[in-house]
């Protein structure tokens, strides 16, 4: 029985004492009364959510999903017809400019050619003859003309002479003409060998293939890129940025992103060109517009790849060094565009100040002004009690009596 009655007074006492914590807790007039070791119960009992502001760097930026892109690339023609005799490459080939990528036989018979080049020795060798009978027709010319002169020939013998000579420079300047058609087709049976090696027009790496040993190629067919050679040393990142963040972006600001192939790696470059017009047909019937946005980024290694999806970040203003605060702890700004905080001192009092904010972004804030390094920053409403008087809310010292 008797320990019994001592767990009662017990609980009875326990009581008493956790209404008066509340009781003092509620009402600091009566916690000043009752005397620093009362008050000092509730308040150590309380834990306060706080966090302390300090210096560090702050990014505003815009975000955007883009994708991976060539920078330069070049495609490769057939320039004549034909079948496709060797193709000395495959995909992902380093190739060098004017290296022989493939060769054709060209449809164009050799046999004609040959043909070609035997006319021509003919034309040639009847020109040679054609300037023998031209010279004597013209000397023949010459001498009956010194004979009209002497009235020693006959009337008949000169115009014979002359016509003779006429018609021998004639056929001359005939099998001349023909010559140099037959040359010019010479030229393009020479140039359509040529054509025969397709070369690369640039140094890169074969990205796409699209012809094989012993394909026919056509007409048609020439007018279709056979091989792409592009340069994987610096790609292309192409952004899709909505119309309310797009107006922010200039040419020059910084740039990175990451890749899902490369977790936790992030490439950087300068934003290149805003191209300003809908991309896809974005935009239309009441849709969100959005815009491409172009930067390059170095690729050595050769690690990136077209196609793949990026995680884009740009930055549009920055702070070194500048006092933070998680965003979390403002509230609403009020008219003067302000935003009022409740800093704990070390007296475990709160006291409110309006702070001017300057960047923001979704984690952190600038803080401008209200606020010093080092202060605590109440998470949440005040808890009751532990409000300071007006004169510490107002940012003012307590008034020092005279004499004291």
């Amino acid at each position: 029985m008797a320990s019994s009655a001592r767990r009662a007074i017990s609980r009875h006492v326990t009581a008493a004492l956790l209404s008066l914590a509340a009781m003092l807790a509620a009402d600091p007039v009566l916690a000043q009364a009752a005397g620093p070791a009362a008050s000092a119960a509730p308040a150590a009992a309380l834990k306060l959510d706080t966090v302390t502001v300090q210096r560090s760097d702050i990014q505003q930026t815009v975000e955007a999903a883009g994708k991976l892109q060539l920078r330069k690339w070049a495609d490769t023609y057939a320039q004549i017809g034909g079948q496709v005799k060797e193709v000395s490459v495959a995909i992902g080939d380093t190739v060098q400019a004017d290296q022989a990528l493939l060769e054709i036989s060209p449809a164009q018979q050799a046999a004609k050619v040959e043909s070609n080049r035997a006319q021509m020795a003919r034309l040639q060798a009847e020109l040679a003859d054609q300037r023998a009978q031209h010279d004597f027709a013209q000397l023949q010319f010459k001498r009956q003309t010194q004979l009209k002169a002497q009235n020693a020939t006959r009337e008949e013998a000169f115009e014979s002479a002359r016509m003779n000579a006429s018609s021998a420079s004639a056929r001359l300047d005939a099998i001349t003409a023909q010559i140099h058609e037959l040359e010019a087709t010479l030229k393009i049976d020479e140039e359509a060998r040529q054509k025969t090696l397709v070369k690369a027009p640039i140094a890169g790496t074969v990205v796409s293939l699209a012809v094989r040993k012993g394909q026919m190629l056509g007409a048609a067919q020439t007018a279709a890129p056979l091989l792409r050679i592009a340069d994987l040393s610096e790609m292309t990142v192409a952004a899709r940025v909505a119309e309310s963040d797009v107006t922010r972006l200039r040419p020059g600001m910084a740039a990175s992103f990451t890749t899902p192939g490369y977790p936790g790696k992030r490439w950087s470059g300068k934003l290149r060109q805003v191209i300003p017009v809908p991309a896809d047909d974005t935009g239309e019937q009441g849709k969100q517009a959005f815009y491409i946005v172009l930067f390059e980024v170095k690729n050595q290694d050769h690690e990136l790849m077209s196609g793949m999806s990026a995680q884009v970040q740009f930055v549009v203003a920055q702070a070194r060094d500048a006092l933070l605060l998680p965003a979390n702890c403002l509230g609403a700004p009020d008219e003067s565009g302000q935003y009022k905080v409740n800093v704990l001192d070390a007296g475990q009092r709160v006291s409110s100040r309006k702070v001017k904010v300057g960047l923001q972004n979704s984690q952190q804030a600038q803080i401008l002004s209200g606020l010093v390094a080092g202060d605590k920053v109440l998470v949440g409403p005040v808890p009751a009690g532990l409000a300071a008087p007006a004169a510490f809310e107002a940012g003012a010292k307590p008034a020092v009596a005279s004499g004291s």
